[in-house]
């Protein structure tokens, strides 16, 4: 080859080293962690980078439904694929779109419920489906019966998903939103008998113990402290219900992972992975050294 080219294909293979190199430690790592963290329940789960394991389950509201295949679930993605031709004229499949779920959803397990926010997740699913048609969006969902049926069709869809009921395993960042609830209490006191004020005929038979018409100074004293010990009862049961959890992407580079497996399986999968970066990495330093040292010879 030319010096061009040779120095081209001399980066290439640097560039895939280095990319195995750090994906590599990383997918380890990765790896070692969903080994190492212990799983926690949603009631006890303590602040901070946690793992637990349950069942997906969809919140209520609006349904969350997949929109390619129209299936109802708990957190989707989709990828729609045209066929080209590169320069030599050989078929190849080219993304035209790409979109992935942002809808909250609950991981279930037999102590609570946690808010799952997947934004950034690396999300592992047990149902995929892949199917060809001739539109940039599929008419139809899946087929029933697989099989290759990608000739002759321009297009090819690809759609994963989490349904409702479906195993989950999760490690990220938890947090609990507490239900005390903010401003400051005279303030509540005061919004309380302007409230109470507005239908002075209930105040005045609460509170005008002498019957004259008018609340004197005590009798205003005693309507204060009654405002003040209902908006305290109103607080002290907003906080004894529980707390929101909430499970998202970590405030720094640990994984948030979301997957429809257990933790051992997992963990199994990203050492692959691992293993798999490293033996690029040698592969491409074994290529490197070979090429650097026949350009010496």
């Amino acid at each position: 080859m030319d010096p061009f080219e040779y120095w081209l294909v001399l980066a290439a293979v640097a560039a895939a080293g280095l990319w195995g190199f750090w994906r590599g430690f990383r997918w380890w790592r990765w790896a070692r962690l969903i080994e190492d963290t212990p799983t926690a329940r949603v009631r006890s789960a303590a602040q901070g980078y946690a793992e637990l394991i349950g069942t997906a389950r969809r919140m209520a509201g609006v349904p969350v439904i997949a929109p390619l295949s129209k299936r109802p679930c708990t957190w989707w993605s989709f990828a729609i694929e045209r066929r080209t031709r590169d320069s030599r004229g050989r078929a190849k499949w080219k993304v035209v779109n790409r979109r992935v779920s942002d809808s909250l959803f609950h991981l279930e397990d037999d102590t609570g419920r946690c808010i799952v926010d997947p934004e950034a997740a690396e999300v592992l699913p047990r149902a995929t489906d892949t199917w060809y048609g001739e539109t940039p969006m599929p008419v139809a969902g899946p087929p029933v019966h697989r099989g290759f049926r990608g000739f002759g069709n321009d297009y090819r869809y690809r759609e994963s998903r989490i349904h409702d009921g479906d195993p989950l395993y999760a490690i990220g960042w938890f947090r609990t939103e507490s239900n005390v609830l903010p401003g400051v209490i005279d303030e509540e006191v005061a919004a309380l008998l302007r409230q109470w004020k507005r239908d002075a005929a209930t105040l005045m038979k609460r509170f005008d113990t002498d019957g004259d018409g008018t609340l004197t100074l005590p009798e205003w004293e005693r309507a204060r402290a009654a405002a003040h010990e209902q908006v305290m009862s109103e607080r002290r049961k907003h906080a004894a219900e529980p707390g929101i959890h909430v499970l998202e992407r970590p405030r720094d580079d640990r994984p948030f992972l979301l997957a429809a497996d257990d933790a051992e399986a997992l963990a199994r999968r990203y050492r692959l992975r691992g293993l798999g970066g490293l033996a690029v990495f040698l592969g491409a330093t074994v290529a490197l050294t070979w090429m650097l040292f026949h350009t010496v010879i």
